[in-house]
């Protein structure tokens, strides 16, 4: 379908089940068309409007819990929320991908050579041909499209914009090559492969996986080339409480060594073992080790590595509580989870910056509004940018206007749970 009757066809509501599948609700539907359109137009503007293009979309992810255990093999449970990546996209004859998103300049990419290049770390269009070099590592056909894309997703939130926008990447490439042929868990396995190779940055495989797979899902990393996933099966919308993510604009730049120093020091633990990651160790192996271990590794490694083990507990706890609608014991294993991540992770303020802890003050605040009735944690890969909170439905308004009083109007913002990851809207 041409760029324009896309337009004419949306503004006549005819696509309004396409997207109502995505965004859950009318209201949302009907804030979302906009923003589609003006996607759409860009696209006419630079590539004009006589090819058929396809629409595609691919979520943030918030992480439920398990913090920083994907990348150690451990477990974790995670949802896709409505705030996404869009693309409109139309294929080329050639091996050159156009992509323009909003705000930034114009990506022009040769995927006739794939060779990543160390130049090219953190810029986004080493991520796009990060990608296609992976899925072509996978096997699958490649080639070169036009696209215009735009993301309501919070860089920095721990909603994981980058990961959105790999996922997008990958699920152009598998509509407009492969017919759609291409599972979720290979998409998020060749973003994943993009962000590490291309992009320059150490990260594990949750943010790809909840993107791409979608909904409340479960997965473990035990076997990093065979993971287990499983869709939990809930209706957060029934349980009378809201998902918030609260945005403390805490400075989050340069925290690259921070995040990777997690995932090195918990290796670390797991090298004293002669192993590779913290999954291979037995819990009893480690209590029993503590004091030669201090020997070998720093106390926060120690500290982390308890950490870790209890978090892979937390979320089986998390997972049944929801599977047998226990919320009570579900918004437990939350909180303990967010305790564990400040006093054992340590990833909510950084040590570079001891001073700046918004995440600290964001958690306290949470603490002291919802003690009893809530839970809150940490979001994300932590050090900076957000936290995350379950509100009682009845509390929503004191939550988010005492939130947006102290760290600014629209710092607190109320999510939905998307039943769909990466996946083609239209076309």
């Amino acid at each position: 379908m041409k760029p324009s009757e896309l337009i004419t066809k949306i503004e006549n509501n005819e696509f309004d089940s396409e997207l109502k599948k995505l965004y859950v609700t009318d209201s949302a539907v009907d804030a979302q068309k906009p923003r589609y359109i003006r996607t759409i137009n860009e696209f006419i503007k630079l590539f004009g409007d006589d090819r058929d293009v396809f629409i595609l979309s691919a979520p943030g992810r918030t992480e439920v819990c398990g913090n920083h255990t994907d990348h150690n093999n451990g477990k974790v449970l995670a949802a896709s929320i409505n705030l996404d990546a869009i693309a409109v996209a139309a294929k080329r004859d050639d091996m050159v991908i156009k992509e323009k998103s909003e705000g930034h300049n114009l990506n022009d990419v040769d995927i006739s050579s794939l060779a990543p290049n160390e130049s090219e770390y953190g810029k986004s269009a080493a991520m796009i041909k990060g990608v296609v070099a992976g899925l072509k590592e996978y096997g699958y056909n490649i080639g070169g499209f036009d696209a215009c894309t735009t993301s309501d997703v919070m860089g920095g939130s721990g909603l994981s914009s980058s990961a959105a926008f790999e996922v997008l990447i990958a699920t152009i490439v598998n509509h407009l090559y492969n017919g759609g042929n291409i599972d979720a868990v290979t998409v998020a396995k060749a973003s994943q492969f993009s962000e590490n190779v291309y992009f320059g940055k150490p990260s594990g495989l949750l943010d790809q996986m909840a993107s791409s797979v979608g909904t409340f899902v479960t997965i473990d990393f035990k076997d990093t080339a065979n993971p287990i996933i499983k869709k939990v099966n809930y209706d957060f919308a029934k349980s009378g409480y809201a998902l918030c993510i609260v945005d403390t604009h805490g400075n989050h730049s340069d925290l690259t060594d921070d995040y990777a120093a997690v995932r090195s020091e918990m290796e670390d633990v797991a090298k004293a073992f002669g192993k590779k990651v913290l999954r291979e160790v037995e819990y009893d192996d480690f209590l029993n080790h503590l004091a030669q271990l201090q020997d070998k590794v720093n106390d926060r490694a120690i500290l982390r590595a308890f950490h870790f083990f209890g978090e892979n507990d937390r979320v089986d706890k998390a997972v049944t509580s929801l599977e047998n609608n226990d919320f009570e014991a579900f918004k437990q294993a939350i909180t303990e989870s967010g305790f564990s991540s400040f006093l054992y992770n340590q990833n909510v303020y950084s040590p570079k910056t001891p001073t700046e802890q918004k995440l600290s003050l964001a958690l306290c605040l949470s603490e002291k509004l919802l003690k009893g009735k809530g839970a809150w944690r940490v979001h994300g890969g932590g050090f900076a940018g957000t936290i995350q909170a379950f509100v009682p439905n009845d509390m929503l308004d004191e939550y988010k206007n005492t939130i947006d009083r102290v760290f600014g109007e629209g710092s607190c913002h109320i999510l939905i749970i998307r039943p769909f990851g990466g996946t083609k809207v239209i076309g």
